[in-house]
């Protein structure tokens, strides 16, 4: 992926969510009868301007920073207006029409993640389906009598179809008592299992640590593994490994591609295990005391060899194409959005309450390099990334966070409800309350994606 891709991916995806939000807010002032004096994407000096053929003679413009936006409204807080126009300043307009455009940005997004996953619904989408793969011996997974080739068809109440339904569900039934019910099917015939964890929950819940937790994969794709690099102090190479071999098994169990070989070595930390390679034609086998290196905090086996994939190949019948009509696709696109809300809103609360860990919030680092690998494999899946980025933006815009959309949204509820406009102290606490708490959020964001780096 060349490096360029990775900042042009992000600023193309945040000008349009941006502008996705605030022509929410621009069209719904417009209709509504509000004088819109400027529709600005991005801040600080003016890059591009043009100026509205309209009676209002709204000023258009791109600016500097492109991290953000505004709709400035006439609003005789912020200078004089003219008596012919007051009618048309934000505090003299209706509470009911000054909240309708407060919520159009968040809607617009939301309404725009609806389009975007209808569409993707329409061209079809890939899934896998979630199928078992590695159960790790003695964890939660093997206790409760999961095996390889079980497929997952639901968790608790929910039905899953695919790997994503699948993560999205374990994590909103993760719940204190540690219990996650399953019902699995295989060869036919349907069972029930029951997942129970007992070590630290929270732990689980950071990023990539729910399915190793629980001790299993998913099945996945096939592909040849190459061992390319075997340094002669590492200890693959002390215990025979060489350029050239090719990893067929560990301790019996084949080896389907190079992430299932590291996952075995990662969980043998401190213990001996058994490899099969093939080398020059014949296959061998190596016995390998693996040793136990600290991986984010993580004690994991680690042999210190480099390797390479052939080809991908998925088995027969695990990946599914799905396909909608128009309407179908609608449907998909509003279910998928309200799905993924309730999933942010859930998240966000879980983290409070101190039920999952907050290593989930990412920030501009992470989202920027999301936006370029997403943008490298396609327009869909980079589709896909702008529909989740363009939800969580319209759900944390919804916040009862003075300077975000639900915290005004909030000033002008109390100004309906007391009779009169908010105290200028009160809105001044807010706000700096508000930059309070963003701050932190942001410094949290920031500190996640540098420790994600540094480790």
């Amino acid at each position: 992926m060349s490096f360029l891709v990775i900042p042009v991916a992000f600023l193309v995806a945040i000008s349009i969510l941006v502008a996705v939000h605030e022509f929410g807010h621009y069209w719904v002032a417009k209709k509504l009868g509000f004088k819109v004096l400027r529709f600005s994407i991005g801040f600080g000096k003016p890059l591009f301007t043009r100026i509205g053929k309209d009676a209002d003679r709204t000023e258009y413009c791109v600016a500097a920073i492109p991290l953000g936006g505004y709709v400035k409204l006439l609003d005789e807080r912020e200078g004089d207006v003219a008596a012919a126009e007051l009618h048309r300043s934000f505090t003299r307009r209706p509470i009911v029409h000054r909240i309708a455009v407060l919520l159009a940005g968040p809607a617009m997004n939301l309404l725009f993640a609806s389009l975007l996953y209808a569409i993707l619904a329409m061209v079809g989408t890939e899934i896998v389906k979630p199928v078992v793969g590695q159960v790790r011996l003695d964890s939660p997974a093997a206790v409760a009598g999961l095996k390889r080739g079980d497929q997952i068809v639901r968790v608790g109440e929910r039905n899953v179809h695919d790997t994503e339904e699948l993560q999205i569900a374990l994590i909103r039934q993760f719940t204190d008592d540690g219990l996650i019910p399953l019902r699995v099917r295989h060869d036919g015939s349907e069972r029930s299992v029951t997942l129970r964890v007992t070590e630290d929950r929270r732990a689980l819940t950071e990023p990539g640590k729910l399915l190793p937790g629980l001790g299993f994969d998913l099945a996945t794709w096939n592909a040849a593994v190459m061992i390319i690099s075997a340094p002669t102090d590492s200890a693959g190479a002390r215990a025979g490994l060489s350029v050239g071999d090719r990893l067929l098994a560990v301790d019996g169990q084949p080896v389907a591609n190079a992430a299932e070989f590291i996952a075995k070595v990662s969980a043998a930390a401190n213990r001996d295990i058994s490899i099969e390679v093939e080398r020059h034609g014949e296959r061998l086998r190596i016995v390998a005391a693996v040793p136990q290196v600290m991986d984010q905090g993580r004690a994991i086996g680690r042999l210190g060899v480099s390797l390479k994939e052939g080809p991908a190949v998925w088995p027969p019948g695990l990946v599914e194409m799905h396909r909608s009509g128009p309407i179908d696709a609608l449907k998909v696109g509003v279910a998928k959005t309200w799905e993924m809300s309730a999933l942010t809103v859930q998240m966000l609360w879980r983290m409070l309450t101190g039920q999952v860990s907050p290593k989930n919030i990412s920030g501009v680092v992470s989202i920027a390099e999301f936006a370029g690998i997403s943008a490298s494999l396609g327009v869909t899946a980079y589709m896909a990334f702008l529909a989740i980025i363009s939800v969580s933006l319209g759900v944390l815009n919804l916040m009862p966070v003075p300077l975000l959309d639900g915290g005004q949204v909030v000033y002008q509820a109390v100004e309906a409800i007391k009779g009169s406009p908010i105290s200028e102290r009160a809105q001044l606490f807010g706000q700096q309350v508000g930059i309070a708490l963003l701050v932190v959020l942001m410094s949290l964001a920031f500190y996640n994606d540098i420790s994600r780096h540094l480790n």
